[in-house]
């Protein structure tokens, strides 16, 4: 069954900014967070992979609560990370198996859950992070952009996406064209640099857990904040984004 949820609808009038995979780096976050300094009207949308691999998805987590109790609109996709780890926690998902061969492990020990406790995980979460896991979007359309943790199948329209192609595709997506009349801002592949492949594909997964950088657009003006992996000193360069 193909089935897509959109994330809540947008305010006007303020900015409009896209966060990428933050894999348990609350540092970096927080940094992003106090120079972009989220105002009344704006709308932060997260893609995804807020957990595993860094060293503190409960504190990643917590930083995006307190967001989300701001004057700011929140948007917060759900990522193929998250997927697994409601799936290791018996909730609908996919592959919880390779949970914590794939970061899990730093996760769950970051809210110091050891391998003992492995199956009183959910009992053992704050019920306010485990409320934040269930509830993520899977997509967020604000025309001209689709934002989704991986990206689409390209031969699909809107209505006919899968949400398992949203969380997990890769190749397949970046390397095709797509004839969906959005641009599609995506995360989940690492990569170097921001990802421009106007109009079809906008990719903001920098490589932040694996020594990169987490990356920041701001689609109003057309900006790029990035901090590098260690550092809370954050850069800002002009992106074509239209």
């Amino acid at each position: 069954m193909r089935t897509m949820a959109l994330g809540r609808k947008h305010q006007t009038g303020g900015r409009l900014f896209a966060i990428g995979d933050i894999h348990g780096c609350p540092d970096e976050l927080g940094a992003i967070l106090k120079t972009i300094a989220p105002a009344h009207g704006d709308t932060v949308v997260f893609v995804g992979d807020y957990v595993d691999r860094g060293p503190s998805a409960r504190d990643v987590i917590e930083t995006l609560l307190a967001l989300a109790e701001g004057p700011a609109e929140t948007v917060f996709l759900k990522g193929n990370h998250e997927d697994m780890m409601l799936s290791f926690m018996g909730f609908p998902g996919h592959y919880g198996e390779s949970f914590l061969f794939n970061g899990g492990a730093q996760t769950l020990e970051s809210y110091g859950i050891g391998e003992r406790a492995l199956a009183e995980t959910p009992e053992m979460l704050p019920a306010a992070h485990l409320e934040f896991l269930k509830n993520l979007a899977t997509s967020y359309y604000r025309p001209p952009f689709l934002f989704v943790h991986a990206g689409i199948q390209p031969t699909r329209q809107l209505e006919e996406q899968n949400v398992e192609d949203m969380l997990w595709i890769r190749q397949e997506f970046i390397f095709n064209a797509h004839s969906l009349g959005a641009t599609v801002v995506f995360g989940h592949t690492p990569m170097r640099t921001v990802m421009v492949d106007l109009p079809y594909k906008l990719g903001i997964d920098t490589g932040l857990v694996y020594g990169g950088k987490l990356t920041c657009l701001e689609f109003t003006e057309g900006v790029a904040y990035q901090a590098s992996r260690g550092s809370r000193q954050v850069k800002k360069q002009a992106i074509n984004v239209r």
